[in-house]
């Protein structure tokens, strides 16, 4: 059986089911997806969020969230303007920036639906377990590319799929989730680095960074600035 890719939109074909679900995987861009036959409703989707706990104080989650925040300040500076997309009941990822001295702005489809911030454009963007929620990641992404500024960075939080076997897919946790219906590989990470133009940094197997380079314009400008305009 075949499907359209939901990213990529070339030819995916059945790669595993389980008892809820069928998952296909593009043969282009590697991404696992679940049956987009099986998708929950927005309601179904909400009440399945509303139960997630993330509380600003609760030092475990923090600590989780460390996982995306040490490097990354390690590459951004204090000063910076951002936006915390899919920040979800409890932002907290936001907080933990602003104690670093980064402005921070949010946006949750659910939660924090005004989109005036996505008319505007970013020196960082963060994205903490968001990504393998995307029903339409062939719009989602460009979306959350469009928020870039010159140089900014995107910091992406989900969970790499580095094995390739369905029996090693099927036994993996984070797949069980109903609201979780895209699963990327570090190929899938590095098709979407070359499809907008970015440079992909794979920190580790939960934590990717983009970044939006300077244009070549941008640095000739720069350049000339150095030299005196010669």
């Amino acid at each position: 059986m075949t499907v359209m890719c939901t990213l990529c939109q070339n030819t995916a074909t059945e790669f595993t089911k389980d008892k809820q679900r069928r998952y296909f995987k593009c043969g282009e861009c590697e991404l696992i997806f679940a049956d987009p036959r099986a998708k929950l409703t927005g309601n179904s989707e909400k009440q399945i969020y509303d139960l997630h706990q993330n509380d600003p104080s609760d030092e475990g989650y923090r600590r989780f969230l460390r996982l995306l925040t040490e490097p990354l300040l390690e590459r951004v500076a204090a000063g910076a303007e951002g936006l915390d997309f899919g920040c979800g009941p409890g932002p907290t990822l936001n907080l933990m920036l602003e104690e670093a001295g980064i402005h921070m702005a949010l946006y949750d489809i659910f939660y924090y639906p005004d989109k005036a911030p996505l008319e505007q454009r970013y020196d960082l963007v963060t994205c903490t377990e968001v990504v393998e929620h995307f029903n339409t990641p062939a719009t989602s992404w460009p979306t959350l590319v469009s928020l870039l500024k010159e140089g900014a960075l995107l910091a992406v939080m989900t969970s790499l799929f580095t094995r390739e076997t369905p029996e090693a897919f099927l036994a993996w946790q984070y797949k069980n989730d109903p609201t979780h219906v895209s699963f990327y590989t570090p190929k899938t990470m590095q098709w979407l680095a070359n499809h907008f133009g970015l440079e992909c940094e794979i920190v580790s197997q939960r934590v990717i960074f983009f970044r939006r380079a300077p244009s070549t314009r941008l640095i000739h400008q720069r350049a000339s600035a150095v030299s005196g305009g010669r």
